[in-house]
Formats: C-alpha cells, sequence, structure tokens
C-alpha cells in the first residue's frame, strides 16, 4: 500500500513541476501570435538557419513562435513530459551553426542535463540526469534550440503514449485516436507546428507509427548512422534489436534536410557508436534515373485495412504514371523474422522491462499479455499452442499465433544464440530476395489500419507491429510518407465482411486489429505508406520519399497537412 502511495506521489509531484515550469516562463510565451511569429513559423529549417546566419531574424524570435506553438499543442495533446524553454534561452544564441534557430524537441527517453529520463515510469522521476547524451551536445554545439522533452508510454512499448506520470497523449486530428507510439509526444508536436524537428528513439516503429498517425515524417535509421548513445532502452544491455534514434519532421525537406546536417557535424566525433560515413547525396531527377520498386501487399500476418490498402494503390499507381518501374515483391516469411526478434527482444522474460516498475502503476494491455505469456510454464503454452492448432477453423488458421505463443519463453544463452542465428539466415534470405528481384526499395504499409483508437492497443497486440519491426529486425533505413486521408465512404468493409472468405481466414491476431477498424469514426485521419531501402541506405530513402511524393502530386493526390 506505501508504495502504491509514493507512485502516486511520484507522479503528482512531476505533474506538479511541469505546471511550476510553465507557469514561470515568460509573458512572452503566452501572448497571441503575432504576424511576425506567423513568417518565422512559415520558414523552413533552410530558411530559419540561412535567415538567423544573416542575421535577419534572431534564435530568439524563432524560440518565442515555436514556444507559444508549443503550449497550444501541449494544451490540445498533452505531448510535454519536460519544459526547457528557460535553458534555451539561457544558452549564448548561436547564429552560425548549421541548426542555428532550429527549435528541435527530444523525446523523454533521451538524456538531457538536468532533466529526468523517465521511460514513463514514476519510479525514474526527480532523478534528473548529469550529462547529456551526445547528440544533445551536437545538436547544441549545432545552434539547435533545444526546448522541451516529450511524452512516452510506460517502458515505451505501445501504440499509445500514456502513463500514470504524464496521462494521455492524444491525436492532432481526432482527440478519440492515438499518436502513436513510443514517440507519440513528438509527432503530436511537430504535428502542431511546436518544433521544427523531434528527435525520438525506434526500436519497433516508435517514430515510424507516430510519423503515419500524426501525418508526419520520418526515417528510422540503421544502426550506428545516427548518434544513439545515451538514449535510453527499457531495455539495456539488449543488442538483439537496437533502439536506433531517429528524426521526425512535419515536411520532408524538412526532415532531409535535419539527416545531412546533422552527418556533415560529424557525429563519429561525438558518439562512439556512430559510422564514420559522411553524407552521399542521391537525386534521382538530376541522375535521370526512376527507380524499380517492389511492392508487398501483405506481410502474411495482418492483411491491411481498405483505407492503408488504397494508399498503397494509389501510391504505386501514381509511381506508375510517373514512369516509375512498379513489381510486385516476394519477401522470405515476416513470421520467421519476427518470431526470432521478439524472442530476441523478451529472451530475458520480460524482466528488463518490468524491472522500474512501482507498485500500483498501470501497464497497457499488450504489455500485460505479453508478460502474461512469458511467465506461463513452457508446457502450458505448447498446450496452448496444440490447441490451437487443433480447434481453429480452417485448419491452419491460427498457426501464427501458436507459433508465437510457444516461441515466447525466457532464453537461456544458447538457446539465445540459435535465434541470433535464425535471424542472420533471415537477414541473408531478404539480402538474396532483394538482390534477385532487383529493386530499389520495397514499398508497404506501415500498419494494417490507421491510427489505434485510445484504448485499443490491448486488441491490436504488440504483434501488429509486425510491418515496421520487420525492418528493425533487418537493420533496414524506412521512411514514413503520409499520402492520403481515411474517407469513410471509400474506406468501407465489404457488406457482410465477417461472413466473406477473407475474415473466415484470418488468424486471430488479424480479426482483433480489424475489430477496431471503423472508418467512420477514423474519417480524415491521415494514412502513410512506408519506404524501405537496405542497410545505411539513409539519403537514397530520403530520395525515394521524395519521388513519391513528386508523384502523388503530379498525379492530383499531393498531400496537404492540417494546420492546427
Amino acid at each position: 500500500m506505501f508504495a502504491s502511495q509514493r507512485h502516486r506521489r511520484d507522479c503528482a509531484q512531476k505533474q506538479q513541476e511541469l505546471g511550476y515550469k510553465r507557469r514561470t516562463l515568460p509573458p512572452i510565451y503566452t501572448e497571441p501570435l503575432t504576424d511576425d511569429d506567423q513568417k518565422i513559423l512559415a520558414l523552413s529549417l533552410s530558411q530559419v538557419v540561412s535567415e538567423c546566419n544573416a542575421h535577419t531574424i534572431s534564435p530568439e524570435a524563432v524560440l518565442h513562435a515555436y514556444g507559444k506553438r508549443t503550449l497550444i499543442a501541449q494544451d490540445a495533446t498533452n505531448c510535454l513530459s519536460d519544459i526547457m524553454i528557460r535553458q534555451a534561452e539561457s544558452r549564448p544564441p548561436t547564429r552560425e551553426g548549421p541548426l542555428a534557430g532550429v527549435v528541435v524537441s527530444i523525446k523523454d527517453c533521451i538524456d538531457v542535463a538536468g532533466c529526468d529520463t523517465t521511460l514513463g515510469f514514476s519510479s525514474r522521476t526527480g532523478k534528473p540526469v548529469k550529462s547529456s547524451a551526445p547528440l544533445v551536445r551536437l545538436l547544441q554545439d549545432a545552434g539547435a534550440l533545444i526546448h522541451v522533452k516529450t511524452t512516452v508510454p510506460t517502458g515505451l512499448l505501445s501504440f499509445e503514449t500514456a502513463s500514470d506520470v504524464f496521462g494521455e497523449t492524444l491525436n492532432p486530428y481526432n482527440p478519440a485516436f492515438s499518436p502513436g507510439a513510443s514517440t507519440g509526444g513528438g509527432a503530436a508536436l511537430v504535428a502542431y507546428q511546436g518544433a521544427i524537428v523531434e528527435v525520438g528513439t525506434d526500436i519497433g516503429g516508435s517514430t515510424r507509427f507516430p510519423a503515419a498517425y500524426c501525418g508526419v515524417y520520418s526515417v528510422k535509421s540503421s544502426v550506428g548512422r545516427f548518434p544513439a548513445h545515451g538514449c535510453i532502452s527499457c531495455m539495456e544491455g539488449q543488442e538483439a534489436s537496437p533502439t536506433v534514434t531517429s528524426p521526425i519532421a512535419r515536411t520532408l525537406d524538412d526532415l532531409r534536410e535535419f539527416w545531412e546536417r546533422i552527418v556533415e557535424m560529424q557525429p563519429w566525433l561525438y558518439d562512439h557508436s556512430c559510422v564514420p560515413l559522411p553524407w552521399r547525396p542521391v537525386d534521382f531527377v538530376l541522375s535521370g534515373r526512376k527507380p524499380r520498386w517492389g511492392v508487398i501487399w501483405s506481410d502474411g500476418i495482418i492483411p491491411p485495412s481498405p483505407a492503408c490498402l488504397r494508399a498503397l494503390h494509389e501510391t504505386v499507381d501514381s509511381l506508375r504514371r510517373a514512369g516509375h518501374d512498379v513489381v510486385d515483391f516476394s519477401p522470405p516469411s515476416t513470421l520467421e523474422g519476427i518470431k526470432a526478434g521478439f524472442q530476441l527482444l523478451f529472451g530475458d522474460g520480460g524482466v528488463a522491462l518490468h524491472a522500474a516498475r512501482s507498485p500500483g502503476e498501470t501497464m497497457n494491455d499488450a504489455q500485460r499479455t505479453t508478460q502474461l505469456l512469458l511467465s506461463l510454464p513452457l508446457w502450458t503454452k505448447k498446450f496452448l499452442a496444440f490447441m490451437y492448432r487443433l480447434l481453429s477453423r480452417p485448419k491452419g488458421r491460427n498457426d501464427v499465433w501458436a507459433a508465437l505463443i510457444e516461441a515466447l519463453h525466457p532464453k537461456t544463452v544458447a538457446e539465445e544464440r540459435e535465434q541470433i542465428v535464425a535471424r542472420e539466415a533471415f537477414k541473408a534470405a531478404w539480402h538474396q530476395a532483394w538482390q534477385e528481384q532487383g529493386v530499389d526499395f520495397v514499398l508497404i504499409v506501415p500498419h494494417a489500419i490507421p491510427p489505434v483508437p485510445r484504448g485499443g492497443i490491448g486488441t491490436a497486440t504488440l504483434v501488429s507491429a509486425s510491418y515496421c519491426f520487420l525492418f528493425n529486425v533487418l537493420d533496414y533505413c524506412a521512411g514514413v510518407v503520409p499520402v492520403t486521408y481515411v474517407d469513410q465512404d471509400l474506406d468501407r468493409l465489404p457488406a457482410n465482411f465477417k461472413q466473406s472468405h477473407e475474415y473466415q481466414n484470418m488468424n486471430d491476431i488479424a480479426r482483433g486489429v480489424y475489430s477496431l477498424y471503423e472508418p467512420r469514426a477514423m474519417h480524415g485521419l491521415p494514412v502513410a505508406v512506408q519506404v524501405v531501402g537496405q542497410r545505411l541506405e539513409e539519403e537514397k530513402v530520403l530520395a525515394g520519399m521524395a519521388e513519391v511524393e513528386r508523384a502523388m502530386w503530379d498525379a492530383g493526390r499531393g498531400f496537404v497537412a492540417r494546420k492546427f
């Protein structure tokens, strides 16, 4: 009982601290946006830097404009975990750096000196870290203005950004839906134009889901390309599917500019974990070559919903109209990859994930289900898997779920090494498929449905992250491009869908996900596609994303982000 009281006390103190920091901000941040503020907010990242370099605008003026938008975003979405505007003001203004005047928000799990790194756990509040992550130091040296930290779900693993510490973060487009996770606070803030760039992390889609759900852009890097030391995971020491640090931006141009400027700062001089790989520009327009695209229409686990499938079809049609060669891609079994990935991710039986959890602290339903499976005796899981295979009709319908149930158990060192061998074999099979089919990019949805409704994580389960998690297992670069919005008329399920052959053959995971799909309620929510390149091809993926965006605009389908 006393431990639960301490949990509630720690949560309340963190909320009070956040409220105090907001109340004691200079009055200018609560004033209405001025015409000059609006002009600053209309500038691209490169324009902000150019005007700061030329002394046309000051970094302080940029911070004032974005600080006002940040507080508006907080009121609408509850996206902040810490406010560092006073710290940003106290640093000597830098007008000459490659990111001079660029307002950057930082995900809660990245160390910033003097601030908590909570991961959404109350036990980690009130414990400010002493030193900043190398990435934070790089950003400050480049002239960036780091003004806030953004919310995360408890323990990071979720499709929803909610915790007892910070409460629930809402989708900017519709508060009844999730902004994604675990970089949900950052994506909501960027969509609200409260930051030019958010720096988040991705272990299984944690920047890509929020980008897709909030109608913004992100590229998940390969391990070692973006500074990641000091970016804390709920599974510290787990290297089988490492956390990578990746940015989110409101426009593709801003995302590309940020990526390039970070790499030009030679991040390997700041962070030992970075690969010393300079920026290698890729421009398909200048080269006169159209890239070849391979489309994966379904991952074989959860078929895309009508809205997500339409987004993929429209993207393919637009690329073909623009003269691109687009073919169907035949990948190795996704199940084999995510089965190895999940076993490596939870090889400790979930101990690390729950080590920081306080008595009485809320665990989301997906984490609870995963923990239950991990804790069951192996013989029980094998029996459950056997029964799933035996009783499911038609036969084989739940083989996916059965395979995952019996695979999720704590691993010995020898068993973990077996899974690493399996993962490497999966990577080799993918590499061979890529070479044999001769594509530049793979095009695929980031998730089977548009934004998940609040409270839907337990029904969706972590397994439905397969469309994103697959590329963490492979360590491939993957970018998210918003391309359309849910249309309640175009994206309806067929009449009598539950009696259809397609539904009857769906496994229980897919049926659960489809139970959340309500196009009428989802009308107007953004829908994205995922552009995938091979390892350490961040520049190429950004160029591929530009080709998608250009083709969509040329076909009269350009995505226009909503202004809030």
